[in-house]
């Protein structure tokens, strides 16, 4: 995260480092920031896998949500091939439809929800439930009991009243039930206070350090009707390096120690979560599948190795690094208003016909995106740009600090990037704005609506005096 001014002037930002200088070319597409399908045209209009990207907006209306399916199904691959022979669930909350989850199956991977709506969509997509894992920390009797009816693969529990509650849904359904403990581990990810997971004063899992996760092991290890499998630990999310996944696995495995040592049993699995990484912006440089895979097994095989331990096997759970990049979304503009800075200076505003609805990570995180002229090429000079929403919020930004070319106009079409996780699944109808559209391009064929817009009838539906 990169901290921002209350009222930045345009040459603290550049002069600070807060705002890296204009690119050489505004309508250059930087490869890792976008889905692989995206280019840029020469007569200047972005086109996903061919298929331009204003005719799209043309036919789908903005704001419009546009998922490269060939780019999720490739980085599935990525993560099949880099983790062969370990678990790898896809993270549904970064971004759920039952098509989607269709792909997920069709690749080979596992499925991590978090709530019984997850589990819907689950299945609904007919997604083999013996590689589904239900993650929440407040799950209810329920969601555990139509888990359990399932068949789901693992649930992972998250406090003592949810090892009560779980161990009667099991013996009521007249099965053993496979669960993890998830611990949290005292390691402070590099990322925003809001999804760092893994430090002890916030509402996941048992705190290793007060013993709670000890004696968590020990109360699920006394119900019949519940089979202890393995530790989860989840330490963040949006993480460019491996180093805190190191602590987290080193203390892991002096847990499995400790439960060998006091039960005399080896669990078989560890899960370190997901929380990996994607570029949102040309500086962001992840590091490769390949890499954290390879890490990831160095870290475990030598803490095993130094506990004497039998290797267990080895899950995570990407979500934002799959879907994150696979998506980006379309607005058109609706004004631009030149506001006076500081010093001369002055600040667009270019305001776009969505915003915090279909994107609150900027409001909640002040998260950092990329984001391109979609339907010409621009020669005029860079400009200072922040890109807002029509909701009334100030805080209703979709980037905050942008280059844009000064001939922005009204009815262009803006391209953000990498919007595939937790936008569409976190959006909301507030301003009574009906959640855009998703449609899914590929190569091989046209494109297809995933979900729908949602209409003004859709936001009457529930209105029972209506």
């Amino acid at each position: 995260m990169r901290p921002h001014p209350a009222g930045p002037r345009h040459g603290d930002l550049v002069g600070d480092g807060l705002l890296a200088a204009p690119p050489a070319d505004l309508n250059a597409l930087s490869s890792h920031v976008w889905p692989e399908g995206m280019r840029r045209a020469t007569s200047g209009e972005l086109r996903l896998h061919d298929r331009p990207v204003p005719e799209l907006a043309r036919s789908f209306g903005t704001p419009l949500f546009l998922l490269d399916e060939d780019d999720f199904r490739q980085r599935s691959r990525e993560y099949a091939q880099a983790f062969d022979g370990a678990e790898v669930y896809y993270a549904s909350k970064a971004f759920s439809s039952v098509a989607l989850l269709r792909w997920v199956a069709e690749e080979g991977l596992g499925l991590d929800v978090a709530t019984g709506g997850e589990l819907a969509v689950a299945e609904r997509a007919e997604f083999p439930m013996e590689r589904v894992l239900f993650h929440g920390n407040n799950k209810s009797v329920d969601e555990l009991t139509h888990a359990v009816e399932l068949g789901v693969g693992r649930v992972v529990i998250d406090s003592t009243e949810e090892i009560r509650r779980l161990a009667r849904c099991a013996e009521e359904a007249g099965i053993r039930q496979r669960v993890l403990v998830r611990v949290t581990v005292g390691v402070e990810a590099h990322t925003h206070e809001f999804i760092a997971t893994a430090h002890e004063d916030q509402k996941f899992g048992f705190s290793l350090a007060s013993g709670a996760a000890a004696r968590a092991v020990e109360l699920v290890l006394l119900q019949p009707s519940l089979e202890l499998v393995g530790i989860h630990s989840h330490i963040g999310s949006q993480i460019f390096d491996t180093s805190g996944f190191e602590v987290a696995a080193h203390r892991s495995v002096e847990l499995l120690a400790e439960v060998r040592a006091r039960h005399g049993v080896e669990l078989p699995e560890l899960n370190l979560g997901g929380g990996l990484g994607i570029a949102y912006v040309h500086s962001d440089d992840p590091i490769a599948t390949s890499d954290v895979a390879s890490n990831l097994r160095a870290i475990l095989e030598r803490e095993c190795r130094a506990y004497e331990l039998t290797v267990p096997r080895l899950a995570v759970e990407p979500g934002r690094a799959l879907v994150g990049p696979s998506m980006v979304t379309v607005y058109q503009v609706g004004t631009v208003k030149q506001v006076a800075l500081d010093a001369g200076a002055s600040r667009a505003y270019v305001s776009v016909d969505g915003g915090m609805s279909d994107n609150p990570r900027t409001a909640l995180y002040d998260a950092d995106y990329t984001v391109v002229v979609a339907e010409r090429h621009s020669d005029a000079p860079p400009m200072l740009a922040r890109v807002v929403g029509k909701h009334c919020e100030s805080g209703d930004i979709v980037v905050r600090d942008a280059w844009l070319p000064e001939d922005v106009r009204a009815d262009d079409l803006l391209a953000v990037a990498a919007t595939g996780a937790y936008c569409r699944s976190m959006a909301s109808t507030y301003n009574l704005l009906g959640r855009p559209p998703v449609v899914a391009v590929s190569a091989s064929d046209g494109p297809r609506v995933l979900i729908r817009r949602e209409t003004v009838a859709d936001l009457l539906a529930l209105d029972t005096s209506a």
